[in-house]
C-alpha cells in the first residue's frame, strides 16, 4: 500500500496543480474569469517537485527493500520510515493547497487542481502504509497442528 502511495506521489508531480485565469473586468463591473492555462509543481514549483520526487524514491525503496532479502522476517514495526517520509509529502502538499505561489498582478489568480489533492492522497496512503503491520506472526503454525485441528472440526 504505502508503493502504490509513492507511484501516485511520484505522478502527481507532472499532474497539473494549479490553474492560470484571469479576471477581466466588464463593463457593467461583473468579473468574469478566463482560463488561460494549467501549472505542474514541476512548473511551480521546482524546489517542491525534488522534494516529493525525493521522499516518494525513497519510501519506494524502503517499501520494496522487504522483498528483496527474503532470508531476514520483517518485523512488525518495520515502515515507520515510510509514515515519516508520507508525513513529511503529506505537510508539504497541504502547505501548497492552504498557501499557493504568489502570481505578480492583480488580474491573474490561481485556482486548484488534481495534482496537489492527488499529492496528499497518496502521501496519507503512505502514512497508513507505512503505520500498518507488514507481518503479523514470525511463527507459521507446524502441518501437525492444523491437521489435527481439522480431525476436530470434521467428526
Amino acid at each position: 500500500m504505502s508503493a502504490l502511495g509513492a507511484i501516485a506521489l511520484a505522478v502527481s508531480v507532472f499532474l497539473p496543480w494549479y490553474r492560470v485565469s484571469s479576471i477581466a473586468h466588464t463593463s457593467l463591473g461583473a468579473s468574469a474569469g478566463r482560463s488561460l492555462s494549467t501549472l505542474s509543481a514541476q512548473q511551480a514549483l521546482p524546489g517542491m517537485k525534488v522534494l516529493l520526487l525525493v521522499l516518494a524514491g525513497l519510501a519506494m525503496l524502503d517499501a520494496l527493500l522487504p522483498l528483496v532479502s527474503t532470508a531476514a522476517p520483517v518485523s512488525g514495526g518495520a515502515g515507520g520510515s515510510v509514515a515519516l517520509l508520507g508525513a513529511a509529502a503529506a505537510a508539504g502538499a497541504l502547505y501548497r493547497i492552504i498557501d499557493p505561489p504568489a502570481v505578480s498582478g492583480n488580474v491573474v489568480v490561481l485556482s486548484l487542481r488534481e495534482g496537489p489533492w492527488l499529492a496528499l492522497l497518496a502521501s496519507l496512503t503512505m502514512v497508513v502504509g507505512g503505520t500498518w503491520p507488514r507481518r503479523v506472526d514470525s511463527a507459521a503454525p507446524s502441518d501437525a497442528r492444523v491437521h489435527g485441528a481439522w480431525r476436530g472440526v470434521s467428526g
